[in-house]
Order: C-alpha cells, then sequence, then structure tokens
C-alpha cells in the first residue's frame, strides 16, 4: 500500500498544479469545446460537406448561409464543422505514430549505448538534415494523397526530436541504482526499458506528444494549401487551399478555417506548457 501511493505521489500533485495553471485549463476548454463541435456537429447536422448549398462566394451573416460559401458555393459552417474530424485526426494519428517511432529507437540508442546508439543516431540524423515539407511532398505525391499517406507521411518525417529526447532520458536512468537493481535479479532487457526506465522517462516525453499533435496538425494544412490535401475529405487544410486563389474576394472561407486551426493549436500548446509545468519538478517548486 505504501509502495502505492510512493508512485502515485508525484503524478497526484503533477494534476493539482495542472488544474491550477488558469492557461492550461483554459486549453483544455478550448481543445475540449473544439472536439465537441468537430465530433457532435457532424451527428447533428447529417449534411454533406461537398453539397452546394447557395450562391457561390455568399458573404457571412447572410440567410442562406450563417459563415457564407465558398468559390463553389458549399456552406463554410458545414465544411468547417465536418473539416475538424480529419484534421483533428490526422494530428492525433500522425502524432502518435511520429512518438512510437521516436521513443522506440530513442530507447534503444541510450538503453544499449555503444554500436546500436551510433547507428541509430545516425540515422536519425540523416532524417534529421532532410526537408522534412519536402520528403512529405514526395511521399505523398508517390502514393497519392489520401488521410492516410499525408499522416504516414507527416509521422515518418517529425520523429527525430523525440528520439533525442528518450535517448538523453535513458542515458541519465539506465545506470542508476534501480536499473541496476533489475538486472542483478534477471530482469530482461525489454522489462528494464518498458517497465522500469520508461516510466520515469515519461514527463517530458507526455509534454513532446501534446506539441506534436499541434505541429502535426499545422504540418497537414501546409501540405493541403500546397495542394497536397485528401480532395475526398474534407479537412480544414483542404479548406485553405482550395480557397488561396479567392483570398481577397472570398476571405472568409480562408479566414475561419485558419482561425479553427489557430485556436486548436494554441489550445494544444498551452496544454503542453501546463503539463510541462506540473510534471517538471525543478517549475513545480518554483
Amino acid at each position: 500500500m505504501k509502495k502505492t501511493l510512493q508512485v502515485e505521489g508525484p503524478w497526484r500533485e503533477a494534476l493539482r498544479m495542472f488544474a491550477r495553471n488558469p492557461s492550461a485549463i483554459a486549453g483544455m476548454l478550448m481543445l475540449g469545446l473544439v472536439l465537441l463541435v468537430s465530433l457532435g456537429g457532424p451527428w447533428l447536422m447529417g449534411a454533406d460537406p461537398f453539397e452546394i448549398r447557395a450562391a457561390p462566394m455568399t458573404p457571412p451573416f447572410s440567410e442562406d448561409a450563417l459563415l457564407g460559401t465558398d468559390y463553389l458555393g458549399r456552406d463554410v459552417l458545414t465544411t468547417l464543422i465536418y473539416g475538424g474530424r480529419a484534421t483533428l485526426l490526422v494530428g492525433a494519428v500522425a502524432a502518435l505514430l511520429s512518438v512510437s517511432i521516436g521513443i522506440t529507437l530513442g530507447a534503444m540508442a541510450g538503453y544499449y549505448g555503444g554500436r546500436v546508439d551510433a547507428v541509430l543516431m545516425r540515422v536519425t540524423e540523416f532524417f534529421q538534415v532532410l526537408p522534412a515539407l519536402l520528403f512529405a511532398m514526395v511521399v505523398v505525391t508517390l502514393f497519392s494523397p489520401t488521410l492516410l499517406t499525408i499522416t504516414l507521411a507527416i509521422g515518418v518525417v517529425s520523429w527525430t526530436g523525440t528520439a533525442r529526447l528518450t535517448r538523453a532520458e535513458f542515458l541519465k536512468y539506465r545506470n542508476l541504482e534501480f536499473v541496476r537493481a533489475e538486472r542483478a535479479i534477471g530482469a530482461s532487457h525489454a522489462r528494464i526499458i518498458w517497465q522500469v526506465i520508461l516510466p520515469n522517462a515519461l514527463p517530458p516525453l507526455i509534454v513532446s506528444a501534446t506539441l506534436a499533435i499541434g505541429a502535426a496538425i499545422l504540418f497537414e494544412a501546409g501540405l493541403a494549401f500546397l495542394g497536397l490535401g485528401d480532395p475526398n475529405q474534407m479537412s480544414w487544410g483542404l479548406m485553405i487551399g482550395s480557397s488561396r486563389q479567392y483570398v481577397l474576394t472570398c476571405w472568409w472561407a480562408v479566414a475561419f478555417p485558419g482561425a479553427a486551426i489557430f485556436v486548436t493549436v494554441l489550445a494544444v500548446s498551452l496544454i503542453g506548457d501546463g503539463l510541462n509545468d506540473a510534471l517538471n519538478p525543478k517549475l513545480r517548486e518554483r
């Protein structure tokens, strides 16, 4: 019982610190609102985001369209609500893929060291010096722009920072007494890596994973702006990319999805900063 309390204590304290952070709570409320609208809105509306609803370029606050229509006559409000699902899905899955690759390679490099560390770090440096956007564009172009290929491309090019962070954490923990004790009792390498060291290295990795979601959302928007979005799935990036030629005459078709991306990324960043403050013992002491 005492051991359980000792393990849970720091996490409870971190949760209290997070709950006392006004910026983090604001970020949670903002992200919760975005999720509620994006996930629940399509179920309530039951409309087709690609359907022509009114005259093209109808301005906002008109009788036929609350937020106006785009250059084809599609309702901006409907496409905005439906587009949130694809954008958030790409951001979450791409971030999960990126963090998974980064943690796996970084853990192997930091734990084993030596030749394994050298090889994995050379691979990391190779991907780090590649122009991420250009490499993602090549991958998406070769395999056709779909949500799957876009998500895979973002995840494959954005894991290097997490890998280096994980390696640093494992180098810090691998020779400490509790890890040596596990080796002494014959624990396997897999147990030491995933059940002993990783739980202690999680706080900075959780913050990194949170911020990776916002980066993935911006990455998807950038690809869609360049014309590499999935044309069969409405997303905020596709809304901006398809209307970029009409930004002066139909600004609302670009401004509203841009504002949605801004609010979502800001919310994720505020949550990440709050987690950093709550999970960092030095910052908790301040």
